[in-house]
């Protein structure tokens, strides 16, 4: 259920949400804010290259660990998504990830209440396989937790025209919750250079946020292979028309070495409660299928190799070739992991995954 639907509530549904305390606190701390107008043999040479962060209050975290935190209560009988169930997966992923007793905890590991904290979602494919707004919610309210303030928030991807196709409204309230595209604000005055890549950055990442959460929607893509955690920040630059060529490598590998990418990004959580494994990056009904999951972790080359895996699995289940087989082998997640970027750890072999 869109949070557009959420604020107009049938009296039934209305009775059941007065019987959980957890989604009436969620639905309120929104309403407030934005009212309704076993891995795979995948090929590539491997490496942990991920440059660590000395002095970080993580350094005891594994960097390369990632969480695959699964679920099928997230659905109702209807298979409509869930918001207290999808918060409650999240929690969990988060504790996990963090190694504490508590979500709240983790939460502020990874952020303080002077954050700016921009939420980079994917809406290209519109409502049928875009980040989903109950994973939204969930994230705002671990913020919250963190004592990040909404108006302090901002919900972001790359068009207003994408955010309302996908289901979510434009709001630009400086006191409130923001939801807004880089085309409402524009793109950097200065050229930002890394590799073979030279692009204008939105200003909603340069100017308006101390950090960043990478929230991408796994799925396959029909020239790269794989969309997921770095391929997202293409729908940060002004030019990623330029940069598909080659399955996008190394040009996806460099646009996450640009310094705002790499220094803003605290965490990525990927929504793949909803994923796709044909027919990328449009939605493709047929091709796609409830995983049910979210994949939490630091490290966006992990996350990346281990959605990856989940799409072989996917694909072969469906008796469809691997990537490879048909030229998409996503060879930039290697790139991304080599000397010239170290941005993480390519090796499924070092890749700590905890499933729950």
């Amino acid at each position: 259920m869109d949070f557009v639907s959420n604020l107009c509530l049938p009296l039934f549904e209305i009775k059941l949400l007065m019987k959980n305390p957890a989604v009436i606190k969620r639905r309120k701390f929104l309403a407030s804010s934005l009212r309704a107008a076993g891995a795979l043999a995948l090929t590539g040479v491997p490496g942990c290259q991920a440059k660590s962060k000395s002095g970080n209050s993580l350094s005891r975290i594994n960097r390369s660990r990632v969480v695959c935190a699964q679920n099928d209560l997230v659905r109702d009988n209807n298979h409509k998504l869930k918001s207290a169930e999808v918060g409650k997966l999240l929690d969990r992923a988060m504790e996990n990830l963090l190694e504490v007793n508590s979500a709240t905890e983790a939460w502020q590991q990874v952020f303080s209440k002077d954050d700016i904290v921009g939420i980079k979602i994917n809406c290209l494919a519109g409502r049928g396989l875009s980040t989903n707004y109950e994973l939204i919610e969930a994230i705002i309210e671990g913020l919250s937790s963190a004592g990040v303030a909404e108006r302090n928030i901002i919900i972001w991807d790359r068009g207003n025209r994408d955010l309302l196709k996908a289901g979510y409204q434009i709001q630009t309230d400086r006191n409130k919750l923001k939801c807004y595209g880089t085309d409402q604000v524009g793109y950097s005055s200065s050229l930002y250079e890394f590799g073979e890549v030279g692009s204008f950055l939105s200003n909603i990442l340069v100017e308006q946020c101390t950090a960043i959460i990478n929230v991408p929607v796994l799925k396959d893509h029909g020239i790269c292979g794989v969309t997921n955690a770095l391929k997202n920040f293409f729908g940060a630059i002004h030019n990623p028309n330029k940069y598909h060529v080659n399955r996008g490598d190394p040009f996806i590998a460099d646009v996450n070495g640009l310094s705002e990418m790499r220094d803003k990004t605290r965490i990525t959580i990927s929504d793949v409660l909803t994923s796709q494994c044909e027919g990328g990056p449009p939605f493709m009904p047929q091709w796609a299928w409830s995983f049910n999951g979210l994949l939490v972790g630091f490290d966006p080359v992990a996350l990346d190799m281990v959605g990856w895996d989940i799409i072989e699995k996917k694909r072969k289940e469906m008796r469809l070739p691997t990537l490879k087989e048909v030229n998409r082998e996503p060879t930039y997640i290697a790139t991304a992991a080599d000397k010239s970027h170290q941005l993480g750890c390519n090796d499924l072999g070092k890749i700590e995954v905890v499933r729950l």
